[in-house]
């Protein structure tokens, strides 16, 4: 069947077909970088982007997925301004940018693992590939399409005409109406290539380069890297939608000036996650890992179950309320499919509905539809609907065949009643009596959990 994926080059949603049937489908995502922990809101994009590559090879394509990891070069600011991230984690941490890079590393490594994001075939990280971004800026400078200021080597975005066309850019309202300090840069938009070190100081990461002694811009490092492990032009290429204005309109110059291509044939964008309006971020200082979820209680399956109920390609607003309706959701699910019979068989049409969902743009949401649509069929056979959700699982990755009851103790007689008291009074809308019963509950070390068909009780 036909996969449709949305394209932001294009800005049309497309049928994918692969540039070379004979060869895996190449995928490059954007990683993290490693200067502090990732975030529930950037482990979204790693959600959908996991989603794609089980979607892909769901239809029996094969993938190469290459993620990078930003270990130098991005800096506090977009204008190529401020503190290296990375030096500024450093100082936070009272560590080597070298020994941050290697601790959030591992952190991000084990968020995959978390959430059964599958591990990437390449993990690629910048400063081991200084060559190729060197090499890449020679190409461009070959090209008369860089020039170089004190403080290091810059784009000429001018002299790209298509420049900015992802993002639909304005670029000569965007010059035209600039108000802040380009310092040497020509124009606003321009973007380093390469920075120097500064003169009166040493920097933990630097290199020597034709230019001097200094350090490669972020944009630089993840073209130079895919072209290197996909080639000039691949398939997918994603990101947060964050990326399509500055970083991926920057790759796409670069990749035009170095390739003649726009590096990738469909670009895809995942949306933010929301808290209060605004997507979480780590400007704030105040942001939700997969740590603090399992800290709290929470399984991080929930998590992806909960995202995969918003399409990728829609904002979605998180709160503890609608996290806990996801948990509640996924659980209900894990117990009917644990109740049903081994040994069935895919129900067909309910395989080819799955499939036709997700093949159009992951519509996972879609999807999780017909997923409870074939729980409350009572027609089926439960055999049946178990190996046809294990089929499902193939893409949703809720991990259900791994899943089973806790074995608890069994719950004191006098907080059941306390719970049955505390249900009696929230239907008579006596919500000073609920509270009551549960803060009694609490005081005793259980907790109470409504459920859809009535209530569970845990121990604290």
């Amino acid at each position: 069947m036909t996969i449709k994926l949305y394209d932001t080059y294009a800005r049309e949603t497309r049928e994918f077909v692969p540039i070379n049937d004979n060869e895996p489908v190449g995928l490059y995502c954007c990683g993290p970088t490693v200067y502090n922990y990732a975030h529930i809101g950037n482990l979204r994009t790693y959600i959908f982007e996991d989603v794609l590559r089980r979607v892909l090879e769901f239809n029996d394509y094969r993938v190469k997925h290459v993620v990078n990891i930003t270990d130098v070069g991005h800096l506090v600011s977009d204008a190529d301004d401020g503190e290296d991230k990375m030096a500024a984690g450093a100082a936070r941490m009272g560590k080597t940018a070298w020994e941050i890079a290697e601790i959030y590393t591992e952190a991000f490594m084990q968020d995959l693992t978390h959430l059964n994001i599958k591990t990437p075939d390449i993990l690629c990280k910048a400063t081991d590939h200084i060559a190729e971004q060197i090499t890449a800026i020679k190409q461009i400078e070959e090209k008369d399409l860089c020039y170089i200021t004190s403080d290091g080597v810059y784009f000429d975005t001018s002299k790209d005409p298509d420049y900015g066309y992802l993002a639909r850019l304005d670029v000569k309202g965007l010059q035209e109406g600039a108000r802040v300090d380009k310092g040497e840069k020509r124009n606003s938009t321009d973007f380093a290539l390469w920075k120097f070190s500064p003169q009166d100081e040493q920097r933990q990461m630097e290199w020597e380069s034709p230019w001097g002694k200094g350090f490669p811009g972020w944009h630089i490092e993840c073209s130079a890297m895919a072209n290197k492990y996909l080639g000039a032009l691949f398939d997918i290429h994603c990101g947060g939608k964050d990326h399509i204005p500055i970083h991926h309109s920057n790759e796409i110059a670069q990749a035009q000036a170095c390739y003649g291509t726009r590096l990738s044939n469909y670009w895809m964008h995942g949306y933010f996650l929301q808290t209060d309006k605004n997507k979480m971020s780590k400007s704030s200082g105040e942001f939700l890992r997969t740590e603090t979820l399992i800290e709290k209680g929470y399984d991080p399956i929930a998590y992806r179950f909960f995202c995969l109920l918003a399409h990728y390609r829609s904002d979605i607003a998180f709160s503890w309320e609608n996290l806990d309706s996801a948990t509640i959701a996924l659980n209900r699910l894990r117990e009917a499919f644990y109740s049903w019979d081994d040994g069935g068989s895919i129900l067909d049409d309910y395989a080819q509905r799955f499939r036709t969902h997700v093949n159009d743009d992951l519509n996972t949401s879609q999807a999780i539809a017909l997923v409870w649509e074939l729980v409350k069929n009572n027609d089926a056979e439960s055999a049946d609907k178990k190996t046809t959700l294990v089929h499902f699982d193939q893409v949703l990755g809720l991990q259900l065949t791994e899943w089973a009851p806790a074995a608890t103790a069994a719950i004191p007689h006098d907080i059941t009643a306390l719970a049955q008291t505390r249900q009696d009074a929230r239907k008579a809308k006596d919500w000073a009596a609920a509270d009551a019963a549960r803060d009694a509950i609490a005081a005793k070390g259980y907790e109470v959990v409504d459920t859809p068909d009535g209530f569970d009780i845990k121990k604290i």
